[in-house]
């Protein structure tokens, strides 16, 4: 199995890495990316759209200031 973590801002990180940390717990593999909602909206519309094909099974979204960020992402795919 593979998870996309995706944050809206490398400033993210300190919280994201912490999704990271219990996957690598766990022995699961995962990519992490920043793709903002605001200054590169198809970046995450493609990330999205593409998470699928790429074998991605479960993407988690967070981004500190954007509490739209993971239902962007959401619109973009039907993994959970």
């Amino acid at each position: 199995m593979k998870v996309g973590i995706i944050m809206g801002s490398k400033s993210d990180w300190p919280t994201m890495k912490l999704a990271a940390e219990m996957l690598d717990t766990f022995g699961v593999s995962y990519e992490t990316k920043v793709v903002s909602a605001h200054r590169t909206p198809q970046l995450l519309a493609d990330y999205a759209t593409s998470a699928k094909e790429r074998g991605l099974k479960v993407i988690i979204a967070g981004a500190g200031g954007a509490a739209h960020f993971p239902g962007m992402a959401a619109a973009f795919t039907s993994l959970p």
